[in-house]
């Protein structure tokens, strides 16, 4: 499976993320089978990403041997605060959620070490605090990935709107930061219009309209997520926008996700890129690692047998970083980055049932 070392040394605790009520079973910490009570929270129910995370859950925990106790904090800390207080009541023995405030999560961090309930956060990583394992992608590679495509399909020159997450989420700063500082980098002639959404796609949307209206020589749209992809399609079909990549007038797109409707979209030639988050293994390696953890196992910085890398983040943190690929329509290597054509089947977006 992972990197494994018998020396003790990687700190306790896992964070929560997954949906309310899915295979629920009692007991003081394990069901009547001996099976290890793991408790999951979901961090948001309205993305397709997030739905496919919340479908993958409860299958990887059969095959791992895991019960299951779930919520859904809704994207607020204080709801994940709460089924933090659930999942201890019900005497979970692990737990893993992904905060999307990766700041105002330490104190019920803290909480958790001090009950010894290990926790493995899923996606986004604490700003400070200690956690079992941090599974999650290397997000400053995804705004080096969307920079380099499109800097490579606008001949490093034009303008683009980046349509940021949130700036309260260590994966909003990352891509951001990326994205920023590889333009300035590789691309000084091409401005960058950076907006905040809060991974909020209206939000997004409106913000999108407003710099179009402003600036309707716009060429480029870096979306963090694909929560703003059905509003930027609409936005640009609107103005006549959604046009072939042969066409002049497109706009060349690249979102974050890898959910099946933006592999369509690329198929479709409507969006261009995407970075793939493995969703699938995002549910694999966190429950993978939450048992790990209630079995007394410990890990070190180094490559993995599933083709991923752990890294300390900080004394006491690791992160094991796992795959993320860039995808498009023609699996070409742009800006020194390859990639990955859309109908790939090794794609966890062409995968699902």
């Amino acid at each position: 499976m992972r990197l494994r070392t018998g020396t003790a040394g990687a700190a306790l605790l896992l964070a929560a993320a997954l949906t309310a009520a899915c295979g629920d079973s009692g007991g003081a910490g394990a069901s009547a089978d001996g099976k290890p009570l793991v408790g999951v929270d979901y961090p948001r129910s309205d993305t397709d990403f997030w739905n496919s995370y919340i479908k993958y859950t409860p299958q990887f925990a059969g095959e791992l041997g895991i019960d299951l106790k779930t919520t859904n904090s809704q994207n607020d800390v204080a709801k994940l605060t709460a089924n933090v207080q659930t999942f201890i009541s019900q005497g979970v023995k692990g737990v893993a959620m992904a905060p999307q405030d990766t700041a105002a999560v330490a104190p019920t961090l803290q909480q958790l070490e001090a009950k010894k309930i290990p926790v493995v956060t899923v996606d986004t990583r604490p700003d400070t605090g200690n956690v079992f394992m941090v599974v999650r992608a290397d997000n400053r590679a995804y705004g080096e990935k969307a920079c380099q495509f499109l800097g490579a399909k606008l001949n490093g020159a034009g303008k683009v709107v980046m349509l940021q997450g949130g700036l309260d989420s260590i994966n909003g700063r990352d891509r951001t930061e990326a994205f920023n500082d590889c333009m300035k980098k590789n691309y000084p002639n091409i401005t960058v219009f950076g907006e905040a959404t809060n991974w909020d796609g209206a939000v997004a949307s409106q913000k999108l309209q407003t710099r179009l209206t402003e600036h309707p020589d716009i060429k480029g749209v870096y979306m963090q997520s694909s929560f703003a992809l059905a509003g930027t399609k609409q936005l640009l079909k609107q103005r006549g926008l959604l046009v072939p990549p042969a066409d002049p007038k497109h706009v060349f797109v690249v979102s974050n996700d890898g959910i099946p409707q933006e592999l369509k979209d690329i198929a479709a030639g409507e969006i261009d890129a995407t970075v793939s988050q493995p969703a699938d293994l995002y549910a694999k390696y966190a429950l993978s690692y939450v048992k790990d953890a209630i079995d007394g196992k410990t890990f070190q910085p180094g490559p993995t047998d599933h083709d991923s890398t752990i890294i300390q983040v900080r004394p006491g943190l690791l992160e094991d970083q796992l795959q993320a690929p860039l995808v498009t329509a023609d699996g070409a290597t742009y800006g020194g980055v390859p990639s990955v054509k859309s109908d790939d089947k090794s794609l966890w977006g062409n995968n699902l049932s």
